[in-house]
Order: C-alpha cells, then sequence, then structure tokens
C-alpha cells in the first residue's frame, strides 16, 4: 500500500495529484509560562546543589523584604527586593556562605559582584558603589543593577576583617580563597531568574578593592565564561604572598628601637616631598615619578628643612630625626622579600613598598579619615607578642593567619616565624598558596571579550602597587602590549593609599568607563580621577602604566588638562 493511498487521496492529503507525502499533524504542546516572582515569594526558596557549580549542600532564601525608593540625585535608589540566602558547605563543621542580593523592581538586566575586604566575615553593602566611585554618579544598584556579595564563607567576630579563626577549617580557607565567589555567583543567578522570570544577564560585572580586588582578578581567571568586565582596586591577587611581605615587614619594626613613632613618620614624609615632590614638574604634594623617587630618595642621607634626616650617629635623639634602627627597618619595607623555600602557586617573593612618600600613619592630621589610614598601615604601637590592638594592620592579620591557618597553635609566637625561611612550616605556606594565590593568566576571559580595569594608589603600604605592576607585566609578556591594550588597563594614582587617603582621595567612574567599553566598544581614553579630601576637586589624569602625570609648566595645577601623561 502506498503512502498516498494511505492518505486517502493526494500526496498532502487534500486531494488528488502525486506530489511528496507528509507526516500527519502531530498536536503541540502551549509552552509552559513562567511568571516573575514576587519579592516575598522569594523567601524560604530552597536553591538545589545541582545549580552551584562547584560541591555544596544546597542553598536558602532566609529573608526577602521590600525597600522603599529613597534618595535624590545621584544618591537616588529604586524599589528593590532585599534578599538574604545561605549557601550550606559539605563538611558540617563549615560555616555557612551568607550572602545578599538586591533586586531593583526595574531591572536593567545586568548584574555586579562586590567583592570584600581583608579577611572579609561581613556582608558588603550592595547598596553601596564600586570602589572609589564617584559621589556623583549613580551607584549600581542606582543604574538599575541586579546586585550582590557575600561574606565569603564565614561570619567574622567582634575583630571583623581581622578574624582569621575561620582558617582552621580547610573548606573555609578555600571558599575565602575564591570557591564562595562561584558558589554566591550560581546561587544569586538562580535567584534572578526566579525573580524576573528572565533568562541570563545581558551582562555581569565584578567590582572589588584589596581582598575585593584579588576575588575580581580571580573570578576572571577562574570562570572567564561568567563575567564581561572587571573592575580591581589595589588587588591582593597573590594574597599569601602579600601577606607574607606584610610579615616580613612586621618582623622589621618589632626590632629594638625600629617603630617610628607618629611625628617621625610626618619628618619622614617631609623629607621625601622636599626632595620628590617637584620631580613630577611641580609642587603639588604628590609623588607622582614614583620609580626615580624609589631610585633617588635614602633617608641615610637625606635632609629636611636643610639638617640631616638621619640623627647624629644613628642613635635616637628624639623626633626631629631618624635612628640607624628606624632607618634600617623602612630600607627593609622597600626591599623585596624573597621565599627561600618552594611554594605551589608558582611565586618566589614579594615586591618592597613605596614608603617613600606615603602617609604612614600621621595621627597629627585632624582629617576624619586619618584615624583610619593610621590603623591600615603603621598603626600607633610596635608589633611585639602578644600583639598590641594598635600595632600595624598587617601585623594583626599575620598573627592570625600564622595561629588559625599555618600553626593552628592559637599560642604560636607569630613573630618567630620568617616569612623567607619558615622552616616545618613552609609546606603549610606552600600548600595555602593553592588556595589563596591567583594565576595571572587571563587567556580565556581576554578571548571571550572580557575587560579588565586595573588601578592602584602609590601611597599604598598594605598592597604593595608594585605587586600590581607585576601582574599587569606578566600579562604584556604572556600576550604582548598591543594584544593586552585590547581588554586590560592598569592606572596608578599618587597620594592614593589603600581604599582612602587625607593627601589625594582618589575617585573615578570606572563603571561607566567598563560600561562604556564592554557594551559600546569605546576603549577607555583620556580617564580623570578627582580628590575628594586632599585639595577637593583637584583632577590628575589616568596614565596608562608605566607613564605618570608630568605638568606642562603652565595652567591651572588643580586641573587635569594642566598634565601630560610621561614616561621620563
Amino acid at each position: 500500500m502506498t503512502l498516498a493511498a494511505c492518505g486517502g487521496g493526494g500526496s498532502n492529503g487534500n486531494g488528488g495529484g502525486t506530489g511528496t507525502p507528509t507526516s500527519p499533524t502531530t498536536p503541540t504542546t502551549p509552552p509552559v509560562v513562567v511568571s516573575p516572582k514576587a519579592c516575598a515569594d522569594l523567601v524560604g526558596m530552597a536553591i538545589p546543589a545541582s545549580a552551584i557549580g562547584l560541591p555544596t549542600t544546597g542553598a536558602k532564601v532566609t529573608a526577602a523584604t521590600v525597600t522603599a525608593a529613597a534618595g535624590t540625585g545621584a544618591a537616588a535608589l529604586p524599589e528593590y527586593c532585599n534578599v538574604l540566602a545561605s549557601i550550606a558547605p559539605v563538611d558540617p563543621s563549615a560555616p555557612n556562605i551568607n550572602f545578599r542580593l538586591a533586586l531593583p523592581t526595574t531591572w536593567n538586566k545586568k548584574v555586579v559582584m562586590f567583592g570584600g575586604g581583608g579577611f572579609d566575615g561581613t556582608l558588603p553593602n550592595v547598596a553601596g558603589n564600586v570602589p572609589a566611585g564617584p559621589a556623583d554618579q549613580p551607584t549600581p544598584l542606582g543604574r538599575g543593577y541586579a546586585t550582590f556579595a557575600s561574606d565569603s564563607g564565614h561570619q567574622a567576630n567582634a575583630a571583623g576583617s581581622l578574624d582569621g579563626q575561620f582558617q582552621l577549617n580547610d573548606e573555609a580557607v578555600r571558599n575565602f580563597g575564591g570557591h564562595a565567589l562561584k558558589k554566591t555567583r550560581d546561587a544569586a543567578l538562580y535567584l534572578i531568574k526566579a525573580r524576573y522570570a528572565a533568562g541570563a544577564p545581558v551582562k555581569s560585572y565584578f567590582a572589588g578593592g584589596s581582598t575585593g580586588g584579588r576575588e575580581a582578578v580571580s573570578v576572571a581567571q577562574r570562570w572567564p565564561q561568567d563575567w564581561d568586565g572587571i573592575i580591581a582596586w589595589y588587588p591582593a591577587w597573590n594574597q599569601l604572598s602579600a601577606m607574607l611581605g606584610g610579615h616580613r615587614m612586621s618582623r622589621a619594626l618589632a626590632q629594638p628601637g625600629a617603630y617610628p613613632n607618629t611625628p617621625k613618620r610626618a619628618l619622614l614624609l617631609k623629607a621625601v616631598l622636599q626632595a620628590c615632590d617637584t620631580l613630577d614638574g611641580v609642587a603639588d604634594g604628590l609623588v607622582s615619578n614614583q620609580l626615580k623617587c624609589n631610585s633617588t630618595f635614602d633617608p641615610s642621607v637625606a635632609l629636611v628643612d636643610g639638617a640631616p634626616l638621619r640623627c647624629a650617629n644613628g642613635a635616637d635623639t628624639g623626633d626631629t630625626c631618624l635612628s640607624d634602627a628606624q632607618i634600617t627597618a623602612l630600607k627593609t619595607i622597600n626591599t623585596a622579600t624573597s621565599f627561600n623555600f618552594f611554594v605551589a602557586s608558582g611565586s618566589t617573593g614579594y615586591p618592597g613598598y613605596n614608603v617613600w612618600g606615603a602617609d604612614l600613619g600621621i595621627t597629627s592630621n585632624p582629617s576624619p579619615l586619618q584615624p583610619t589610614v593610621t590603623f591600615l598601615n603603621f598603626g600607633t604601637e610596635q608589633p611585639a607578642m602578644p600583639v598590641p590592638a594598635g600595632a600595624p594592620y598587617i601585623t594583626k592579620q599575620l598573627d592570625q593567619t600564622i595561629k588559625y591557618g599555618v600553626t593552628r597553635d592559637p599560642q604560636f609566637d607569630s613573630l618567630s616565624l620568617d616569612p623567607e625561611n619558615p622552616g616545618p612550616w613552609g609546606a603549610r605556606l606552600s600548600e595555602l598558596s593553592t588556595m589563596l594565590d591567583v594565576s595571572s593568566d587571563l587567556s580565556e576571559f581576554a578571548a571571550r571579550g572580557g575587560k579588565l580595569l586595573l588601578a592602584h594608589g602609590l601611597s599604598d603600604v598594605l598592597v604593595s602597587t608594585r605587586a600590581t605592576e607585576q601582574f599587569y607585566q606578566r600579562l604584556q609578556a604572556q600576550f604582548g602590549p598591543s594584544y593586552v591594550d585590547g581588554f586590560a588597563r592598569y592606572y596608578e594614582v599618587a597620594g592614593y593609599g589603600h581604599a582612602l587617603s587625607t593627601v589625594f582621595n582618589a575617585t573615578w567612574d570606572s563603571l561607566t568607563a567598563l560600561e562604556q567599553w564592554t557594551e559600546n566598544g569605546t576603549a577607555p581614553k583620556a580617564q580623570v580621577t578627582t580628590d575628594t579630601v586632599g585639595v577637593p576637586g583637584r583632577k590628575r589624569p589616568l596614565c596608562d602604566y608605566p607613564a605618570w602625570p608630568k605638568y606642562k609648566g603652565s595652567g591651572d595645577v588643580n586641573a587635569a588638562e594642566s598634565f601630560s601623561c610621561a614616561t621620563f
């Protein structure tokens, strides 16, 4: 029997003829319509472990409430759903990963994830701005982004970003080292899709500074398919290496007579400015030609107001000079830390810090920002055991890491561990490096069109600008400068310290620059940073590294157009 006969007539079942036969019509199933969820409907929602790209035992929304629109102008925030959720660990003794989402009622179909700081342990402000974001431009949430961030997988005690006790658990360490970023992103996107009944975001950005900067370059390197653009300020990308470099700083300052008090720090800064300020063509209170200052300034022979900076015979004779012990400590901090043991991450050391020209903690400064500057730098008390409350930030951070992450002995004398020759602790430090340090290989991120904005203050002595230079130089060595120019930019800011400064408190609309580059193909050009504290409103060009702002010889010293980007 032929198909035509079976069809009861012609080839198409509608009459005669001998054309090509067709199959009988199959009934169609109506498409499933997925409706957006109301904010309150997210409460109690479960996120299956299968939706998260790294091992967990699932996640759950613990709270979801509508926050009304508020503010005006650039500070305006839209109505949004404020969501709290928790990701359960595999190891039942490990802490949860808590995270927060801000889901605007009117969504621009894009997301921003924020990084943390220090040892994390608290939830970043997802309604806030990107690092160094200007107050006259809307925040990501204010622009309609869905935003989210986590505590990195542990909950800090009263010590906040200096609480390192989570390091007793390796799953918690791996989460802090980066795993929490992937887990949080995947869980957040599951909720975003449910809230809006939408597909994947059209663009995904990550912004962070310090530990958050390390987290920023980490996601670009480890999960490049998830991200379109990255903003990384002062990134501790080789986190363990940075901490060991800082520990060498602490040990230098702990030597007898080596700790400079705050008047001596002010004296040192004055001497550096008298020697190096005009290396950029103008006396403006900033050391822009940092490389030349580093190569020429020597506190042993420097003058301040015409008198030697070094005390007579090197003995400490008061606040009008630096002793030999203090000069030795400062010179040690200026030089590199070399690891004389195997480090599995491939790191061999950590570069020195730009102590020549930095505010190391000058408590006589009346600025309300100064206590935080001092806290993040040399503090107010010499490193010692037990570690005093006023010790340098890095001293307290490494005391926690060595006690809980390395030796796992809360009574261990952390200052006794030599970061260059750690002896029996070398193997554990090497293991930690694989959890904390990040590779500079961004080949997959670049190949898929990702864009990276790097920035760092030259006066940062918590995370060294020189380490970020190394990261960028490795990119150039791997790909060639012209290829790197197609996906990355790196800028340095004179006078800017770690996250804030009373000298030049930098702001930069990096999110708009990233949007224009990623979404419109317009690469950053003629970018400008604005000071909000030292000389409020003054501007400097952001020069593509290794260039720096050089005064043209005329014009308003507080205007960016009075400077050109120079390398000589």
